[in-house]
């Protein structure tokens, strides 16, 4: 999912909160004029950032056009569900869409989204990391415009590595954290929840040996061919195995999603996590708040994501949001230019200020002014380079669904049937022979 949690700072969301209710006043009534243009943007919650982004850009446009907010619901599922139907309907409301990268394939292959103009490709792309851009596709062409990324790191405490002797500044793998967890007695910070973020988690790990979930992606359902029962498969499935069967996340893994794995990193046997950017903002402020131990927020490091093989380099998850136009739509023209505002260098910089979500634009990250609330800009720009997105498909939903039920829960999950189980299980969801 996009994982847009949490802010920078409290303060930070109380202004945006305020400048959100204000903008949505001065929205409410559109225009002066009934000949301006109103377009719609559906956005996914946040803290503020994107209602704030929309009365700047209708200030810039100069009467040319006025951007008004619709919010989706908090959910990644449930904004798919809604937009999905919509689109379907010919909804010609959906000038602007906030769309996470799992569901642009699907959204895109029956033609529900706008061509991009290639001048306007060229200019919001031009800088647009790795990772973003790789999420932005569908049949190698440019179907959404990057706005904002997410990737996951490393999470540690220093006094954790230390008594180890791990040097991080050394690419990390799976075995070393799993080992060090066990030797100190401490947990692993992971998602174990049968949700979305095991799917996330999953593809991580076959991305980071080189290979993929899916082997032909864009093939029609009856001839998707899948890549869990090989060997990256398996040895994905024996570090997720091994940590449920050693009970290195805790008694609660069954349950645990991004914000309680940050919980578990906080107390007194945390020693690794992998997460979005969101927890350092989340614990700094439990900090300021007296929730957890001022000191804790000294102890905390963060790395690139672990990897698999100690000679391969890893493929963190990627997350964010892309903006895309309806097909629909009677205003495409003025929505892409809309979107070029919104997706300026400069205004992902302030996104990633207040609401704590990182760009997609490399220009965004040379604000000197990130280095004070996000000292690990550097490693999420890093990350986002290298960062593979989830199996793009039409049939996404399908698939993730099938590996949330499979792999969970991470104490059962075994290195030689579990791949080859999900294998059989996705073919035959496809196929129509079996149900989710």
């Amino acid at each position: 999912m996009g994982q847009s949690q949490g802010s920078p700072r409290r303060g930070r969301t109380v202004r945006a909160a305020g400048t959100a209710l204000a903008a949505a006043i001065l929205l409410s009534g559109c225009s002066d004029s009934e000949d301006v243009p109103v377009l719609t943007w559906y956005i996914n919650p946040d803290d503020g950032g994107q209602a704030t982004l929309a009365q700047l850009c209708t200030e810039e446009a100069e009467g040319a056009y006025t951007i008004q907010t619709s919010l989706l619901p908090a959910d990644a599922p449930s904004q798919r569900e809604q937009l999905a139907r919509r689109l379907a309907a010919n909804d010609s409301s959906l000038d602007i869409m906030s769309l996470d990268p799992p569901f642009i394939p699907e959204l895109a292959e029956p033609g529900f989204l706008a061509p991009v103009p290639e001048d306007v490709a060229e200019r919001t792309t031009e800088d647009t990391l790795e990772g973003a851009l790789a999420g932005a596709m569908w049949n190698d062409e440019l179907v959404t415009v990057p706005f904002w990324a997410n990737t996951q790191l490393l999470w540690y405490r220093e006094s954790v590595v230390e008594e180890a002797g791990l040097d991080m500044d050394e690419p990390v793998t799976w075995d070393q954290v799993i080992e060090t967890a066990l030797e100190q007695d401490k947990l692993l910070g992971v998602q174990g929840i049968r949700a979305e973020s095991m799917t996330v988690w999953l593809n991580a790990l076959v991305e980071s040996q080189g290979e993929s979930i899916l082997a032909n992606p864009e093939a029609p359902a009856a001839d998707l061919q899948t890549n869990l029962d090989t060997e990256p498969g398996s040895r994905a499935a024996e570090i997720i195995g091994m940590i449920g069967s050693e009970g290195l996340a805790g008694p609660g893994v069954a349950s645990m999603d991004e914000n309680q794995s940050m919980l578990l990193f906080q107390r007194d046997q945390g020693s690794f996590m992998v997460n979005w950017p969101f927890v350092w903002a989340a614990t700094n402020a439990a900090a300021e708040e007296g929730a957890v131990e001022s000191e804790l927020v000294d102890d905390i490091g963060w790395a690139q994501y672990p990897r698999v093989d100690e000679d391969t380099a890893s493929a963190p998850p990627l997350g964010g949001i892309n903006l895309a136009v309806g097909a629909d739509s009677e205003n495409q023209e003025l929505a892409f230019e809309a979107i070029e505002c919104i997706v300026a260098p400069e205004n992902q910089t302030e996104y990633f200020i207040t609401n704590g979500n990182p760009p997609s634009s490399e220009a965004a990250y040379e604000d000197p002014a990130l280095e004070d609330d996000f000292p690990m800009a550097d490693a999420i720009r890093e990350a986002l380079e290298n960062a593979a997105p989830r199996p793009q498909t039409p049939f996404y939903n399908e698939i993730s669904t099938a590996i949330q039920q499979e792999f969970t829960p991470i104490s059962g999950v075994n290195a030689e049937q579990t791949p080859t189980q999900t294998d059989a299980f996705i073919v035959e969801v496809l196929r129509g022979e079996r149900l989710l």
